[in-house]
């Protein structure tokens, strides 16, 4: 790719499409929970129970009761005490707002679900396993941390554009040292002997951090959950990361897609058996792993 093509895409592309994305996105809706109450008299003389359900159909959970007594006679005031009761609930209902996210793709993203799904068992996991056999676990993290160093300018740039001084700081500290004294990122040498924690900033965080909503789910083949925002976010990562430089300029696309796969392989190496315990756990796993994306990215945008 030249320089040409390069400036031409940053200065005229881009910024119509972002634009657009603009004009399209909203920001991703919530549902309260509705409780409803099933008066049933306690094997106790003299007690009422009340057992009020939640029921959160868009996480796809089992219904969680909470028991509230009413008491007897002699056992104190029963309206003072169901109303705590009652109040706390209402202060927990506000607590638990589920993230709700646009998913006019369904069959695409069942479709490209079940072909991941797929890819993991029968491709991914075996070559993984193959790998960590040969590959000892000290020799593996040298390779994490050579590519998570190459990661770092873009997390610096996020953090500096999310208005993270601190943060943007200590990336670019721990860029410089590690890629000396930890001999090009083969140790995180900033960690260990400066004691300073990589700060996680994407720029999909970025968007999100001023207000951008998803605008709607999308999983991409290999990739796996996104969003539109999400997709758009990684088109900068992207730009932000070195190595992606080097694959289109001055190595052959084999080589480029080697390395790329590569790393993921290398990455997957410390997670297997992660997929496996989500799945097994999970009474609808499409929609627990749409609803765990969406609140993963909740919690990285508030940071």
């Amino acid at each position: 790719m030249n320089h040409g093509k390069g400036e031409y895409l940053l200065n005229r592309i881009l910024p119509v499409i972002f634009a657009l994305i603009l004009f399209l996105m909203n920001p991703a809706g919530a549902f309260a929970f509705f409780p409803s109450t099933e008066p049933q008299i306690s094997p106790i003389q003299g007690e009422e129970r009340t057992f009020i359900t939640d029921t959160d159909s868009i996480r796809n959970e089992a219904p969680t009761s909470f028991v509230v007594e009413k008491k007897g006679p002699d056992r104190g005031e029963p309206g003072q005490e169901r109303s705590d009761e009652l109040n706390d609930l209402s202060t927990r209902e506000k607590e638990e707002v589920v993230v709700q996210i646009s998913d006019p793709l369904l069959p695409w993203n069942k479709a490209m679900y079940h072909f991941n799904d797929k890819f993991y068992f029968w491709v991914l996991k075996p070559v993984t396993q193959g790998y960590t056999y040969i590959a000892p676990e000290p020799l593996r993290i040298i390779f994490n941390n050579f590519f998570d160093n190459f990661r770092a300018p873009g997390r610096f740039v996020n953090n500096l554009f999310q208005l993270k001084m601190k943060d943007a700081g200590n990336e670019l500290i721990r860029f410089v040292f590690n890629s000396t004294a930890g001999v090009g990122g083969l140790a995180d040498a900033a960690k260990d002997a400066l004691g300073i924690q990589k700060t996680p900033a994407d720029f999909g965080q970025t968007l999100g951090h001023y207000g951008i909503g998803h605008g709607f789910y999308i999983i991409w083949p290999i990739l796996g959950p996104s969003s539109l925002r999400d997709t758009i976010g990684s088109i900068g990562d992207r730009a932000l990361y070195p190595l992606s430089y080097i694959s289109f300029t001055n190595i052959p696309f084999e080589v480029a897609t080697g390395m790329a796969g590569f790393e993921t392989v290398n990455k997957t190496s410390f997670q297997i058996g992660d997929y496996e315990t989500f799945k097994k756990a999970a009474i609808d796993p499409y929609i627990s792993m749409r609803d765990s994306y969406v609140q993963n990215r909740k919690e990285t945008v508030g940071k």
